[in-house]
């Protein structure tokens, strides 16, 4: 089977509808249309149900989901093990959020190493569509994001509760946004909360999807931001920052993702560590 027909499926999985999964995969509608169709008469079965609220998989499509999956992480596993460094058993791809390798992964690589030094790590930042298609398709062994999406074959688990606080560099500063306010989108968790917590605040002049952009433009710069506490912290301590403390704390949860059905010997010590890690930052 071309391993393209799947890859096309496990995108349409992980984006929920075609018109996303096109999006992802730089093709029209219609190409992954005719990807789908001809790979339901591959099968000889119907693979997905369309409706208003995306797609959903009939139960062959569940069936063939783990076959599509094998498929395609053979194949990735194939080129991950030509592509062991010399001296490695093993390799090991984690990705995670920008904001969450700050002061958190960035702690559990030399452990990681520590722990298995026979297992050569790729780590990669992303936002949570790519990683969770990493992990449906097999290219990403473990993700760490904040809203991960339920999709059968991965275990979700809860690592850490991020507390996001206001800080700004006006230590008069008023608890709510204000000029010079930066909203960092993190995730449509944090926008329905800040939308309860602000429900008169018309709009910010900057957004940024990136945590350490909106910090490093207020450092420069001046302003306001929510940001974990545990980012901000250096910065509270030598008074560049303030915390604006009436103002509202939003709480947004991490995630851990992995297959459940993977070589444990792999990724046993890589979880573990990152356990430990979470532990000790959310002390």
């Amino acid at each position: 089977m071309d391993t393209e027909l799947a890859r096309t499926f496990l995108t349409v999985v992980a984006a929920g509808n075609f018109i996303s999964a096109a999006e992802r995969l730089h093709v029209t509608q219609s190409t992954v249309s005719a990807r789908v169709h001809s790979l339901e008469e591959h099968l000889g079965c119907r693979l997905f149900v369309r409706n208003k609220a995306g797609t959903t998989l009939t139960p062959a499509g569940q069936q063939f989901q783990k076959h599509a999956s094998t498929l395609v992480r053979t194949v990735e596993q194939a080129r991950h093990d030509v592509g062991i460094p010399r001296g490695f058993r093993a390799a090991l791809t984690i990705g995670g959020r920008f904001g969450l390798w700050e002061q958190f992964l960035l702690r559990w690589l030399p452990l990681m190493q520590q722990r298995a030094p026979d297992i050569a790590v790729r780590a990669e930042i992303g936002f949570e569509a790519d990683l969770m298609q990493g992990l449906v398709e097999g290219r990403i062994d473990i993700g760490v994001m904040y809203t991960p999406q339920s999709r059968p074959g991965l275990r979700v688990e809860t690592l850490l509760e991020e507390r996001l606080v206001l800080v700004s560099t006006d230590p008069r500063g008023a608890p709510e946004p204000g000029p010079g306010y930066v909203y960092i989108d993190w995730g449509p968790e944090f926008y329905a909360k800040h939308s309860v917590g602000y429900p008169d605040y018309i709009g910010p002049g900057l957004t940024a999807n990136i945590g350490w952009l909106g910090l490093h433009h207020i450092l420069e710069n001046g302003g306001s931001g929510y940001f974990p506490a545990r980012l901000v912290h250096p910065y509270l301590e030598d008074g560049r920052l303030t915390a604006l403390g009436n103002a509202p704390v939003f709480a947004l949860p991490a995630y851990i993702v992995y297959p459940i059905e993977a070589d444990p010997d792999l990724l046993n010590p890589a979880i573990d560590s990152i356990r430990q890690v979470a532990l000790s930052v959310s002390a």
